[in-house]
């Protein structure tokens, strides 16, 4: 007979969340993974939380930034592997951008690292859109690059989610204005582009989903560029 395979324990820190909640949908489903859950009323207990984390084989941060960075300091000095879905580590030393197919190398590297930051929704299209004309040299890495994009109202958390789902809404809505997106900086950095793009995003009437587009002028690309070879 064959050995049946331990199972995985998987911590998620903040699993009430709307992302946590999704989170635990996932993995629960999962054969190989047990999911270590807190009582309620242990659920933001200091000690708890550091044993969880500590214990745990990985832990899947579900939280604010700030309290994502304080999840990460309770689990020093363990061997657990922490997955954050927060913004706080994805351009931070130390920490693999958990997109594996955005190069031929980061699968491996995210297999190997025991600190693994979640890509925000926008920059996985974004990067999925740019990092391949930049690696083919089709797009220098000084281009300006504009980005359009909308999503669902389910990003935002419990409370737009209630106001599009119980209020009276318009049916989309811009927002970034001042273009200080917390989304930038991993737009830039695992593109390989020089300086942040200009970033247009908006909300739309709907739970879940997202269009990412990003216009180029042939001007913008390498001399001699054909559309056949961006596409």
């Amino acid at each position: 007979r064959g050995c049946t395979p331990r199972r995985a324990t998987v911590f998620i820190d903040g699993e009430a969340g709307t992302t946590g909640l999704q989170v635990r949908e996932r993995l629960e489903k999962h054969p190989e993974i047990k999911i270590m859950s807190l009582d309620s009323d242990k659920r933001k207990d200091e000690d708890a939380r550091r044993e969880a984390l500590q214990t745990a084989d990985a832990a899947v941060l579900c939280l604010p930034d700030d309290a994502a960075v304080a999840a990460v300091a309770l689990a020093e000095g363990s061997d657990t592997v922490i997955v954050d879905a927060s913004t706080a580590h994805r351009v931070a030393e130390g920490w693999q951008y958990g997109f594996p197919e955005m190069s031929s190398e980061q699968a491996e590297a995210i297999a190997k690292s025991k600190r693994i930051a979640n890509p925000g929704c926008y920059p996985t299209g974004f990067i999925g859109l740019v990092r391949p004309l930049v690696d083919a040299g089709l797009l220098p890495t000084t281009a300006g690059v504009v980005v359009h994009a909308i999503s669902g109202y389910s990003g935002g958390g419990k409370g737009l989610i209630k106001t599009y789902e119980e209020e009276d809404h318009e049916p989309w809505g811009a927002y970034g204005f001042a273009l200080k997106h917390k989304h930038l900086a991993e737009m830039a950095k695992w593109t390989g582009l020089n300086e942040e793009p200009i970033f247009c995003p908006a909300v739309g009437d709907f739970k879940q989903g997202m269009v990412v587009s990003v216009p180029l002028r042939f001007s913008q690309l390498r001399d001699g560029t054909r559309a056949a070879e961006v596409h």
